[in-house]
């Protein structure tokens, strides 16, 4: 998610590992892959693939997860619940 305008830059369905992290990389427009910073949890598969200097991890009480956070609750859980279903 873009910082300034909130637009959905890239977006993987999948679980945590090094394959869902690198789909997630190749599937951003070059401009971010090149310029921006990507902020994410202290998850093991980003350090592994997304660029350190294009990488920063940061725990939630930064505020800088929050936005992103927000939306995978609304779409995810509430709106697609088909998402999260267990059976």
């Amino acid at each position: 998610m873009d910082v300034e305008t909130r637009e959905i830059v890239g977006a993987d369905i999948g679980d945590r590992s090094q394959q869902s992290a690198q789909n997630l990389w190749h599937c951003l427009p070059g401009v971010y892959g090149q310029c921006a910073v990507c902020y994410s949890d202290f998850g093991e598969a980003y350090e592994i693939i997304l660029p350190s200097m294009r990488h920063q991890a940061l725990g939630k009480e930064t505020g800088k997860t929050s936005d992103i956070e927000r939306f995978n609750n609304t779409m995810g859980q509430q709106r697609i619940g088909r998402l999260v279903r267990k059976t």
